[in-house]
């Protein structure tokens, strides 16, 4: 999984007077939880860009007074007009202590059946995987190389070592279908060959 380091500064009070200017201040309040003692501290900002807009997922290294510990963002609260991050939750992960986390889909590859004229969908952009962190890949790397028109790829399809896929065996993650727009055409222009011969055979009888 890829990493990101943060530095918190513990809080030494919790209370809403606090919350408040440490919000003015530009700092979003967080916990992290899952260890042998929860956590208060805070994070600037603008350190959640990295790890909340976009897809990938993120091991934290935050460090808090001095210690180390390993993390994963689990939840955010926004505001609900400026969309600001005003309060996350870490997971602290441990090295021993399989965890579940919904790692992207990204699909390789040039499908047989698009390049036939098919219409590739993706259906299932995370998979939820549980295991020991460090088995835990970067991302799902899905080829679709040979899907063909009417061939699709489900999660019981997708074998990762040491990883427990924890999603419906038979739920559809990619498929290839047909391109109605192009069948119809297709299908006009058969009609209309065939109206035009029928045309010219009515004409030559006459």
């Amino acid at each position: 999984m890829k990493r990101v380091s943060m530095s918190g500064s513990p809080r030494e009070n919790v209370g809403k007077k606090d919350a408040k200017a440490q919000r003015n201040a530009g700092n979003v309040i967080c916990v992290l939880y899952g260890g042998e003692e929860q956590i208060s501290f805070t994070l600037p900002a603008n350190k959640f860009d990295k790890i909340i807009f976009t897809p990938e997922v993120y091991l934290v290294d935050l460090e808090i007074s001095g210690k180390k510990y390993v993390a994963l963002l689990q939840d955010v609260q926004y505001h609900p007009v400026s969309d600001k991050v005003l309060h996350a939750d870490f997971l602290q992960v441990l090295e021993k202590k399989p965890i579940t986390v919904y790692m992207p889909v990204i699909l390789t590859g040039t499908s047989i059946g698009v390049m036939n004229g098919g219409r590739l969908t993706l259906k299932m952009r995370k998979l939820k995987l549980k295991g020991l962190f460090s088995n835990i890949p970067e991302n799902i790397a899905l080829d679709i190389t040979e899907l063909k028109i009417g061939m699709g790829i489900q999660v019981k399809d997708v074998k990762i070592d040491k990883i427990t896929i924890l999603d419906n065996p038979n739920n559809l993650i990619a498929s290839v279908k047909t391109a109605r727009g192009i069948i119809d055409e297709e299908e006009e222009g058969e009609e209309a060959e065939g109206e035009e011969a029928e045309a010219e055979t009515t004409e030559s009888a006459e």
